[in-house]
């Protein structure tokens, strides 16, 4: 395996301080998820972008549904007032960007405007979807496919998607 495939700074190599703060960020607005992984120890595997991901999305799946909710809403909404005013962190900012979310027409923002406030009062939490690799199209799709889920199974799929994005945020790191 090449270093490319590997994070920089190793975690393996960090103590928690150090560790929290490269990749506390990569759970959005949660670094009580790298604390947890920290925690569990790490060596030098963990220094791979798909074997952190492994733990850092264990920690997440095994966390009290209530702790679950917390993350899910840490997360902003798709092509949202957030996105609209500039104020989303880095990587939700790349992550939308590479789905055209900004580039939607006032048509397809009001329509993702009335989908995310539908989810919302259904679920209670906003819609997350790891959204490399699609576009504003798909993500639309996928909206209204989803409104049709329990809220218990649509816990489940956001913790999914999260830990979707949070690989592809390490796999984006390594890459440098």
């Amino acid at each position: 395996m090449t270093d490319n495939n590997k994070l920089t700074p190793r975690p393996s190599e960090l103590d928690r301080a150090a560790f929290v703060a490269s990749y506390g960020e990569i759970y959005e607005h949660s670094p009580w998820v790298a604390e947890l992984a920290w925690e569990q120890g790490l060596n030098e595997a963990h220094d791979r972008p798909e074997a952190l991901a492994t733990l850092m999305g264990e920690m997440l799946e095994s966390a009290s549904p209530e702790r679950q909710l917390e993350v899910i809403r840490a997360h902003p909404d798709l092509a949202g007032k957030a996105a609209l005013a500039g104020t989303l962190t880095d990587d939700s900012t790349r992550e939308q960007a590479g789905a055209g979310l900004d580039q939607c027409s006032p048509e397809e923002l009001a329509c993702f405007e009335r989908l995310n406030e539908a989810y919302k009062e259904k679920f209670g939490f906003p819609f997350v979807m790891a959204v490399k690799g699609s576009d504003r199209f798909a993500i639309l799709d996928a909206f209204e496919v989803r409104l049709e889920n329990t809220p218990a199974e649509e816990r489940r799929t956001a913790v999914a998607q999260i830990n979707r994005i949070a690989l592809f945020r390490l796999r984006a790191r390594a890459q440098g």
